[in-house]
């Protein structure tokens, strides 16, 4: 597998590199040691799948809060999603910004997400499921959100989504200036 590190320091995009035969191909998804030598220490804890029926379903953004901030590898096993993650961290050179990458079962591609980013996804296609590799255990008084469409965050997302949880859609506004100063600990 390769590793691209993208626009939000320690966000990766992983891509396969399948060794074909006349049977199919095999590709490693996860190594310890590749993620290693670009400075990422990952040991799964928890994985976990999300399965999605309609077309236009989006998830998140989610995140949980000190001390229980995870890491997370994120696959589309099955359909297309447009992935997201907008990055929380108190001192990032990117707090604030967010950035978004189609993960698909065809390409069989994932995306890598630090602790301290928020992640959601729309779904571009019935029937999606995707798979999580974790770093911890979820912990739900740490568990945390930010709205999809939170204008301190501004995500262009594919379009306005059809199907939301009632949770995700109502998450409260950020407070920007508690937000730059505390990070994910501002978040309620």
């Amino acid at each position: 597998m390769t590793l691209e590190e993208l626009a939000i320091p320690g966000v990766f995009a992983l891509e396969l590199e399948p060794v074909h035969d006349g049977r199919g191909f095999f590709a490693r998804t996860y190594g310890r040691a590749e993620l290693a030598a670009c400075g990422i220490d990952f040991e799964v804890v928890e994985a976990s799948v999300s399965f999605n029926t309609r077309r236009g379903t989006l998830r998140g953004l989610h995140l949980q809060r000190s001390p229980h901030e995870e890491a997370k590898l994120v696959r589309c096993v099955r359909g297309s999603v447009y992935d997201v993650v907008a990055d929380l961290r108190v001192g990032s050179p990117t707090q604030l910004r967010w950035l978004a990458l189609e993960l698909s079962a065809e390409r069989r591609n994932a995306l890598y997400i630090p602790p301290g980013l928020a992640h959601g996804f729309y779904t571009l296609e019935d029937a999606c499921e995707l798979e999580y590799l974790i770093s911890a255990a979820y912990e739900p008084s740490a568990s945390v959100g930010v709205r999809w469409d939170d204008p301190a965050v501004g995500i262009e997302w594919p379009s306005h989504p059809e199907v939301i949880s009632e949770r995700d859609a109502t998450f409260p506004d950020l407070n920007v200036h508690n937000v730059v100063e505390r990070g994910t600990d501002a978040l309620g």
